[in-house]
């Protein structure tokens, strides 16, 4: 039995925790470690509870080299499982050569400012790791990992030679979410969204990233899915181990509604991996306090503070009669028609019978006005004419207010 320092503590950093955990003949102390300590605290919960097992907890920073070899020679352990983020693989092989403890991780490195990932910069290591007596055993995740198995299996058992390889990976799950990736949000954009390289004829040729797609069909009733070509790094290691090799693709299923989610992401520029400089642009408009200075919020008069306090009352009631409301330009003070006072600004539509009526009352209106002046004396030279007696107007008895 030997110890174990495991750097990573997200989805599959607990997967390995709870699985080294299960194997005590194997893996002695096991200790997990991360940026963030609570999630290590979260998942040796969790392993205690599933298997019953203690497995120690630490905060360290991954891209510090001499950081984790300190904490490598504080736990003992003889080999570090890296399930961090692949931009920190240099480091922590470095820092296994440091404590001169053995490496293992599940994906190959990649650039932080580059989204393009390859073996080159890892199997630089090969000889460091030679003259130290260590081993380095790399990708030995799922694709990469299973994968080179199974091929190296299937040639040596099944094959003289291997002319053509396609490795398929078929993801049927998405958690009851809208958009869900099957491993790191931030690696899975990256690769997807990366020029696609397929092995054709003794080279890698690019072509653009998801471009060619196609239905597969699973066995055994698995169903069928959409498939995207893209490249992965397991084609790289594959092709060098087996040079009969003359094509090599690799292929992942995605579902449209993950296509159509990755799209909007692009469309808005969230799959940028480039830095974006905030406030810091020449054509950025000045603060506000090298333009002019703010000009101070003056508080609300206690009309207004009642006037908002009605609107929102008005709002909840959701009367049927009110339907349409309408906002009034409001007074500060003094009475309105009808005997309201400023305050009282909403106001809804009047019915259909009333606004008849109100109409009839102004066509009366407009009629008493004419009467009026017909009955007014006139001028005949320079004579004042004698006054006809004003026609007769009944008045409507029914006032009308306005409601305000």
């Amino acid at each position: 039995m030997h110890n174990i320092l495991i750097i990573g503590a997200g989805g599959v950093g607990s997967v390995v925790a709870h699985k080294c955990a299960m194997l005590p003949g194997t893996f002695g102390e096991i200790t997990l470690a991360s940026r963030t300590l609570s999630k290590c605290d979260d998942i040796a919960a969790s392993v205690k509870a599933r298997t019953g097992r203690e497995i120690a907890t630490a905060k360290v920073d991954a891209d510090n080299s001499d950081e984790t070899a300190a904490l490598i020679q504080k736990t003992g352990a003889k080999l570090l499982i890296n399930v961090a983020l692949p931009y920190q693989d240099l480091n922590l092989m470095d820092a296994c050569l440091k404590a001169g403890i053995h490496y293992m991780d599940t994906a190959n490195y990649e650039p932080l400012d580059v989204a393009k990932f390859e073996y080159s910069w890892q199997w630089a290591y090969q000889e460091k790791f030679e003259k130290a007596g260590l081993s380095a055993l790399l990708g030995s995740g799922f694709d990469p990992g299973v994968t080179n198995v199974f091929t190296a299996w299937a040639l040596k058992h099944h094959f003289d030679e291997i002319h053509t390889l396609d490795i398929i990976d078929v993801n049927g799950g998405d958690h009851g979410r809208a958009f869900a990736t099957n491993f790191n949000p931030e690696i899975n954009i990256r690769e997807v969204t990366a020029e696609c390289r397929h092995w054709e004829d003794g080279k890698f040729v690019e072509t653009a990233p998801m471009s060619l797609h196609q239905p597969f069909t699973c066995p055994d009733g698995v169903g069928t899915y959409e498939i995207y070509r893209m490249y992965h790094e397991e084609l790289e290691s594959l092709v060098k181990h087996i040079p009969t090799i003359r094509r090599a693709q690799f292929w992942m299923s995605f579902s449209q509604n993950y296509i159509n989610h990755l799209q909007v992401l692009q469309n808005v520029g969230m799959t940028r991996i480039d830095e974006v400089e905030y406030q810091r642009r020449e054509n950025r408009a000045p603060p506000v306090s090298q333009s002019r200075p703010a000009e101070p919020r003056r508080p609300r008069r206690d009309h207004e503070r009642q006037n908002l306090h009605r609107q929102r009352d008005h709002r909840r009631e959701r009367r049927s009669t009110q339907s349409n409301l309408h906002l009034q330009h409001l007074r500060p003070r003094g009475l309105l028609c009808g005997g309201r006072f400023a305050g009282h600004f909403l106001h809804h539509r009047r019915p259909r019978h009333d606004r008849r009526e109100a109409d009839a009352h102004r066509r009366l209106g407009q009629t008493r006005r004419l009467e009026h002046r017909a009955a007014q004396p006139r001028l005949l030279h320079g004579r004042s004419q004698r006054k006809r007696p004003a026609m007769a107007v009944h008045r409507a008895h029914t006032r009308t207010s306005c409601r305000l």
